[in-house]
């Protein structure tokens, strides 16, 4: 996918809500990155985003609200292996990732606040494809989302 977000903002002002206020770190291998939306709500348990990158992703990314929470992990290499297998485009959490050399070497756009070594915990808590929000934006399951170095945008339709 090649594409600039600040490029999209451009064209399409009128059709794009831009997630602002927070610092995020790209830990994917790649750093630009867009798909249809799906979600996960979850805190400090990535039981849901083990399952959901489990399943066929061609084509989307997984958009995860961990709470903003940076004492657990919710993506390492595993479940990030599993996704690529899968054709996940990619996977945006508002919360902390693992595992952060493995995750640079992998096909898939990784973007979250931070990183820390500890693993989630697993209880099998969690929300699927619900409204999510963060950033002062809300993200709708079948919605678009465009990731770069620049910043996360939203869409209602595919804008590539």
């Amino acid at each position: 996918m090649d594409f600039v977000t600040c490029d999209l903002c451009d064209d399409h002002a009128e059709d794009v809500s831009v997630v602002t206020g927070l610092s995020w770190r790209s830990f994917g291998g790649r750093s630009a990155f867009g798909g249809q939306i799906d979600t996960v709500k979850c805190f400090e348990d990535n039981s849901r985003v083990k399952e959901q990158l489990a399943t066929p992703g061609k084509g989307k990314v997984l958009l995860v609200d961990g709470g903003g929470s940076l004492r657990n992990a919710l993506i390492g290499d595993m479940i990030a292996e599993n996704a690529v297998e899968n054709g996940w485009e990619g996977v945006i959490i508002y919360g902390a990732c693992r595992d952060v050399d493995a995750l640079a070497q992998l096909d898939i756009g990784v973007i979250t606040l931070g990183c820390v070594p500890i693993k989630s915990v697993r209880r099998g808590e969690g929300q699927l494809n619900i409204p999510v929000s963060f950033g002062g934006v809300t993200f709708q399951p079948g919605q678009w989302v465009y990731a770069d170095n620049n910043g996360i945008i939203v869409a209602d339709k595919a804008l590539l």
